[in-house]
C-alpha cells in the first residue's frame, strides 16, 4: 500500500484531450481560466471564444489541447473524480474495520473541499460547484456510448469500483453494492443542487450535509 501511494497520480485518460495542458504553461492557464469561466457564465454560455480572451491567447491555440468544450467539461469532471480517488486511498488505507472504511469512504466524497497546494491551477473549491451544477453534462449526451467504450469515464468508474469493494467487504450478503456506490456519488452532487436550488427537495441545508444524510443512510444499511 505504501508503495500504491507514493506511485499514485491523479490521472485523466488521455482520450478526453489532444495535447496533455498539465505539460506546459499555457495548457495549465487554460485549465485554471477555463475553470473560473465556465463557474462565472455557465458551461452553455462558455466558449472558447471567451476562454481565448481570458488568457490572453487565440481561440485556435486552445484546440491545439482540446477538440471542444465538451472534452474539456470531461477533462475537468475525470480530474476531479481521480483527485477523489487519491483522497480516498489516503485516508482509507489506515482503516481496519471494514464498515469504518466505508463510512470514511462516503465522508470523503460527500464533504465541501477545499483547495489543494499540489495543484495550484486547479481552483478546486469552484471546480466542486461545477461539479454539482455541470458534470452531468458531460455524460448526458448521445455519444455517451462511444465515450465509455473509449475509456473517457474511467476516472469514475474508478472511484466507483473502489466504493462498491468497500461496500462488499463490510456487508458481503448486501446484493446491491453496485446501485449503493453509484447512488452515493451521483445522489451526493444532487443533494448539493437541490440544497443551493431546490431545498423543499431535500432534507440539506446549511446545518445538515449531504454527508450527513449518506453516512446514516449507508450505516444503517451495511450495519
Amino acid at each position: 500500500m505504501d508503495q500504491l501511494l507514493s506511485s499514485f497520480r491523479v490521472n485523466v485518460p488521455q482520450g478526453v484531450f489532444i495535447k496533455d495542458p498539465e505539460t506546459s504553461d499555457l495548457g495549465k492557464k487554460i485549465i485554471e481560466k477555463g475553470i473560473l469561466l465556465i463557474h462565472e457564465l455557465g458551461f452553455d454560455a462558455f466558449t472558447f471564444k471567451k476562454l481565448g480572451g481570458a488568457i490572453g491567447s487565440n481561440e485556435s491555440s486552445i484546440y491545439r489541447y482540446f477538440e471542444n468544450k465538451h472534452k474539456l467539461l470531461l477533462y475537468l469532471t475525470s480530474w476531479y473524480w481521480a483527485w477523489i480517488e487519491y483522497q480516498l486511498v489516503m485516508e482509507t488505507h489506515a482503516i481496519n474495520n471494514a464498515l469504518d472504511k466505508v463510512l470514511k469512504a462516503v465522508q470523503v466524497v460527500t464533504r465541501e473541499v477545499e483547495n489543494d497546494t499540489n495543484y495550484t491551477h486547479f481552483n478546486i473549491v469552484l471546480l466542486h460547484k461545477i461539479m454539482i451544477e455541470e458534470s452531468s453534462k458531460s455524460f448526458l449526451n448521445r455519444a455517451v456510448d462511444e465515450e465509455n467504450e473509449l475509456g473517457l469515464f474511467i476516472s469514475y468508474k474508478r472511484v466507483h469500483e473502489r466504493i462498491k469493494n468497500l461496500i462488499q467487504a463490510a456487508n458481503p450478503s448486501y446484493e446491491f453494492p453496485a446501485s449503493l456506490a453509484s447512488s452515493l456519488l451521483t445522489g451526493t452532487l444532487k443533494q448539493f443542487y437541490f440544497k443551493n436550488h431546490f431545498p423543499s427537495l431535500t432534507s440539506c441545508s446549511d446545518q445538515v450535509c449531504p454527508g450527513d444524510f449518506y453516512i446514516h443512510l449507508i450505516h444503517k444499511t451495511l450495519a
